[in-house]
C-alpha cells in the first residue's frame, strides 16, 4: 500500500511538473509573440539569388501550426507563394545584382502543372536577360524536372537521377472490405461521371470513369512534354520516358548517367562541384552565407521587392477546399472569404475584381456564400474576371460563373460540374455482432439518417431528389453564365472533369492566359491603363503572433528523413496509400458522411494535407455535396 501511495505522489509530482512547464511555455510564447517585430532588413549584396524550394508551390499558403512548430509534429513542409515567386524572378531579371538565379530542388515537393509552368516561363525570361539559371538535384521528379528544363544548366548527382512518371496512378477501392463489414453505403448523385463515390461501391473504376481520366491524363501529360521539351529541344525526354529501363540498361545501369546520355541534364556532381560551379558566376561567399557562392537569401529579396499593396483592382484568392465557416489562408472558408469581399468593397475605391481560383470545389453553401459576394462587386458596376491556376473545378468552377471572362491555362484542369452525396449506415456490421435496432416514429424522417439502423426509402428519395435539384442549380448557373441552354451544359456537365485546352473548345473557358492577363483585361474593362494597372490583395493580413511563429518555421530547415535515392523516395511516397485509406475512412463515416472533393483533382494540384469540412446535421447534404 505504501508503494501504491508512493507511486501515486511521484505520478502527481510529474502531473503538476508538466502543466507548470506547459504554463510556462504558453506564457513565454506569449510574451515572445507580444514582443516580437520583424527584423530589419539586411542589404542585398550581389551574388546569386537562391531558390531552395523544399516544399511546394501553392496560391496561398497556409498559416503555420503554432503546435505543430513547438511539438516537432505534424506537417512542416514549406509552401512557397507563386505570386512571390514570379515577383522575385522578375525583378531579377533586370536586377544588376542578380547574376545568376539558381534552384535548388534536393527537396522540392510540387506545384501543379499550371504553377510550375509559369515558373519555367520567368525562367525563361531571366536566360533571356542573358542571366544563368542553374538548377541542382539528387533525384529529378516530374515537377522538379519540369523546373530543371528551363534551366540554362541541369545538374544531377552522380548518385541520383531523372524519374519520369507521367501522369496516372491507381487509388483505393473499398467495395470488398465495406461487404465484408456489412457497411450500407447510401449514394445520392447525379451524372455519369460520379468517380468520387465509385471506392465505396464499386472494385475498379467504371469504363466512364476510367475512359474520362485518361483523356485528362494523356492531355495533360502531352503539354508537360511539350513545355519540356519546348524549353529543352535536345533532350530525348520522349524516349527516356518510354523506356528508362532500356536508357539505365544502356547507361550500365546507371541512372544518372543515362539522364546525361539522353540530354535530360548537362553535368553529374555533388553538390560541392554544383556549388563551386556556381562561384565562377556569383562569386565567392562571405562569412554569413551558408553556399560556397555569392547568395541572395530569396526571404529578404522578396520582402524588398514586393509592391505595395495599394492597386484598384481587387485580387481575391479562392484557394483548397472550399468549406463552411471561418478558416486561415490555403482553405477557402465561405464567411472569411465573402466577409473579406464585403469589407474591401466597402472600405477600398476598388474599380474592378479579379478571383483567382485554385480550388477543387467543396460545400455547395459555402460555395454559394462566395459567389454571392461576388455578385455584390458585379452589381456594383465592377467587372468581373476569373483567373483559374491548377484546378478551378465543381464549387470551384460554381464561384466562377459571376464572371464576365474566365482566363485559364491549357493544364488547368476544371468542369466537374455535378453534385453527389454519401451515407454509411451500419445496420449489416452490427447484426453480424448480434447487435439489432428498434424505436418509434412521429413521421418518416424521424431519427433520420439512422447509420445504425438504416435510412428509409422516404428519406433516400428526399435525399436523392435535393441532390438532383441541386445539381438543376448549378448548371442553371453555368448556363447562364456561358451563354448557353441548360441542355447543352447538361451534355459537358454530368461531373466530368476537363483539361483546359478542351474547356476552352467546349465553351466553359474563354482564354488562356494567367492571372497577370486577367489584371490587365480587369483594367481594360474599367478604362484604366494596363500598364498602370496594380491589385489589391484582398487576404487577411497576418497578426503578429502569426508573423512570429511564421519566423520560426521560416529558420526551421530538417532534412533528416527525407530520402533523396530513388527507391527511397518511392518508399516514402508510397505512405500517401495509408494516408488516403485514414482520410476516405473518416470522410465515409464522420458527420454526414459527405466528401466534398473532386477525386481526379486530388493528383493534380500542389500537394498539400486535405482539410476536412465541418458537417452540420445531414439537411447540409443537400448544400455540402460537390463532386
Amino acid at each position: 500500500m505504501a508503494f501504491v501511495k508512493g507511486a501515486w505522489r511521484i505520478l502527481v509530482a510529474i502531473k503538476d511538473g508538466l502543466v507548470l512547464l506547459f504554463l510556462l511555455l504558453f506564457f513565454g510564447l506569449l510574451y515572445a509573440a507580444l514582443s516580437f517585430s520583424p527584423k530589419p532588413a539586411k542589404p542585398i549584396g550581389s551574388g546569386a539569388l537562391l531558390l531552395d524550394l523544399d516544399g511546394s508551390i501553392v496560391e496561398q499558403p497556409a498559416e503555420v501550426s503554432a503546435t505543430a512548430i513547438l511539438s516537432g509534429s505534424g506537417d512542416q513542409a514549406k509552401e512557397y507563394r507563386l505570386s512571390d515567386i514570379l515577383t522575385a524572378l522578375d525583378a531579377a531579371r533586370t536586377d544588376d545584382k542578380v547574376k545568376a538565379v539558381v534552384l535548388d530542388l534536393d527537396d522540392f515537393t510540387g506545384g501543379g502543372q499550371v504553377a510550375i509552368a509559369r515558373v519555367g516561363k520567368a525562367l525563361d525570361a531571366v536566360r533571356a536577360a542573358k542571366k544563368p539559371v542553374f538548377a541542382f538535384a539528387t533525384l529529378y521528379s516530374d515537377d522538379s524536372y519540369q523546373l530543371a528544363a528551363h534551366a540554362s544548366e541541369a545538374w544531377v548527382d552522380p548518385m541520383g537521377g531523372v524519374a519520369i512518371a507521367g501522369r496516372g496512378g491507381s487509388g483505393l477501392y473499398y467495395k470488398g472490405l465495406i461487404d465484408k463489414l456489412g457497411v450500407n453505403t447510401h449514394v445520392y448523385r447525379v451524372g455519369t461521371y460520379k468517380s468520387f463515390v465509385e471506392p465505396y461501391i464499386r472494385a475498379d473504376q467504371s469504363p466512364a470513369a476510367k475512359q474520362a481520366n485518361q483523356e485528362l491524363a494523356g492531355a495533360l501529360w502531352q503539354n508537360w512534354q511539350d513545355d519540356v521539351t519546348k524549353a529543352r529541344p535536345k533532350a530525348k525526354v520522349a524516349a527516356y520516358a518510354a523506356d528508362p529501363a532500356a536508357a539505365a540498361s544502356a547507361a550500365g545501369g546507371d541512372m544518372a548517367k543515362a539522364a546525361l546520355t539522353a540530354g535530360l541534364v548537362d553535368h553529374l556532381g555533388d553538390k560541392a562541384a554544383f556549388e563551386e560551379h556556381v562561384a565562377k558566376v556569383a562569386g565567392d561567399p562571405s562569412d554569413k552565407d551558408e553556399t560556397d557562392y555569392a547568395a541572395i537569401d530569396y526571404g529578404a529579396y522578396v520582402k524588398a521587392r514586393k509592391p505595395a499593396n495599394d492597386g484598384q483592382i481587387g485580387v481575391l484568392t479562392v484557394a483548397g477546399d472550399i468549406v463552411d465557416g471561418e478558416a486561415g489562408p490555403g482553405t477557402a472558408a465561405g464567411d472569411t472569404i465573402s466577409d473579406l469581399l464585403l469589407k474591401a468593397l466597402d472600405e477600398k475605391d476598388l474599380k474592378a475584381l479579379v478571383v483567382r481560383v485554385d480550388s477543387p470545389g467543396g460545400s455547395v453553401q459555402a460555395s454559394e456564400k462566395i459567389r454571392r459576394a461576388i455578385m455584390e462587386a458585379k452589381s456594383g458596376g465592377l467587372p468581373i474576371v476569373v483567373s483559374m491556376g491548377n484546378v478551378a473545378a465543381s464549387g470551384g468552377y460554381w464561384v466562377s460563373t459571376p464572371a464576365d471572362i474566365v482566363f485559364a491555362e491549357p493544364d488547368t484542369i476544371t468542369g466537374s460540374i455535378g453534385v453527389f452525396g454519401i451515407i454509411p449506415s451500419f445496420e449489416g456490421t452490427l447484426a453480424k455482432m448480434g447487435i439489432t435496432t428498434d424505436g418509434v416514429r412521429t413521421t418518416p424522417l424521424s431519427g433520420q439518417p439512422d447509420i445504425a439502423g438504416g435510412t428509409t426509402p422516404q428519406f433516400d428519395q428526399i435525399m436523392q431528389m435535393g441532390v438532383e435539384d441541386i445539381y438543376r442549380r448549378f448548371v442553371g448557373l453555368v448556363a447562364q453564365a456561358r451563354h448557353k441552354t441548360p441542355a447543352q451544359i447538361d451534355t459537358i456537365a454530368q461531373g466530368r472533369v476537363w483539361d483546359g485546352g478542351t474547356a476552352r473548345q467546349i465553351g466553359l473557358i474563354d482564354r488562356f492566359g494567367d492571372l497577370n492577363d486577367a489584371i490587365a483585361e480587369a483594367a481594360r474593362r474599367a478604362k484604366i491603363d494596363p500598364a498602370k494597372a496594380k491589385p489589391y490583395w484582398i487576404e487577411k493580413q497576418p497578426d503578429k503572433f502569426a508573423e512570429f511563429i511564421q519566423s520560426i518555421a521560416d529558420r526551421e530547415k530538417d532534412d533528416a528523413g527525407a530520402p533523396r535515392d530513388l527507391i527511397g523516395r518511392e518508399a516514402k511516397l508510397q505512405q500517401r496509400w495509408a494516408l488516403q485509406a485514414v482520410a476516405d475512412v473518416r470522410g465515409l463515416v464522420s458527420g454526414a458522411g459527405v466528401r466534398a472533393d473532386c477525386l481526379e483533382c486530388r493528383g493534380y494540384g500542389a500537394p498539400r494535407p486535405a482539410s476536412q469540412a465541418d458537417a452540420h446535421g445531414w439537411l447540409a447534404l443537400l448544400g455540402t455535396a460537390w463532386h
